[in-house]
């Protein structure tokens, strides 16, 4: 998967459902996506942006060559526009710091590093395992021009893997005989939506793992990851209609 920054819960579900990540940086980037930004509550109704802004935001990069511009005004700017959950969210404090410690653990500004630290602090708060490797620093030896359904089955040629998993929203994507011809089992994630109430704000569905952990116990999230994910076999999914006239 694309590094996300503190992605919704589901992303969780996902990687507590396989043996190792790999974290997909080789492709083009894109702007304006969960990669650099994720969604809060707001303080008023709806809910808000929470960003850090890139000094070289473009699609003429790659994903590992996204730069952060300012890590300290970022996190300052983050932690500014969570203040409003102290009076009400009972872990507060917890997730501020998992805010605090994933920018601390970022020693350069590459968007990739802060991303996978934000991971690694959720992971290690809900005490989920989470093996990772970044593409970028493998030198996986891959055809010159791939389609977006073709990346995964040669990197887990590459890599010797025997099953991968994908959120089932990505399932016209791939052709599964790509897949059987390489002795991979293909799986797809189906995620239900774990909703919980944010008194005396009104509750919006998918937001942030931080507004989840504002008010959720590490336990209740983990049960949570746990049981909002079936993982459905290639073999076993209904056919995709046709969108066809």
């Amino acid at each position: 998967m694309q590094p996300y920054f503190f992605p919704y819960l589901g992303h969780f579900s996902l990687i507590a459902s396989v043996d190792r990540w790999y974290v997909f940086d080789i492709t083009q980037y894109t702007p304006r996506t969960w990669m650099n930004r994720n969604r809060i509550l707001h303080p008023q109704e709806g809910a808000q942006y929470v960003t850090v802004p890139l000094a070289n935001s473009s699609n003429s990069i790659k994903t590992s060559e996204a730069k952060v511009l300012d890590r300290a005004a970022a996190r300052q700017s983050i932690i500014g526009k969570l203040t409003h959950y102290k009076k009400h969210a009972p872990h507060y404090g917890a997730v501020v710091a998992l805010v605090q410690e994933a920018f601390d653990a970022t020693t350069n500004d590459s968007l990739v590093q802060l991303n996978v630290h934000t991971l690694q602090a959720v992971c290690r708060y809900l005490g989920i395992r989470f093996d990772f490797q970044i593409c970028s620093e493998l030198n996986l030896s891959l055809p010159a021009s791939l389609g977006p359904g073709d990346w995964a089955p040669n990197i887990c040629s590459l890599v010797g893997a025997t099953s991968y998993v994908n959120p089932i929203g990505g399932q016209e994507l791939f052709d599964p005989t790509e897949f059987s011809r390489r002795g991979v089992d293909l799986y797809f994630a189906k995620t239900r939506e774990f909703s919980y109430p944010t008194i005396p704000y009104k509750y919006e569905p998918y937001l942030s793992i931080l507004d989840v952990l504002m008010w959720n116990s590490p336990a209740a999230v983990g049960d949570a990851i746990r049981q909002c994910v079936e993982l459905v076999h290639v073999d076993n999914l209904q056919p995709v209609a046709s969108s066809g006239a």
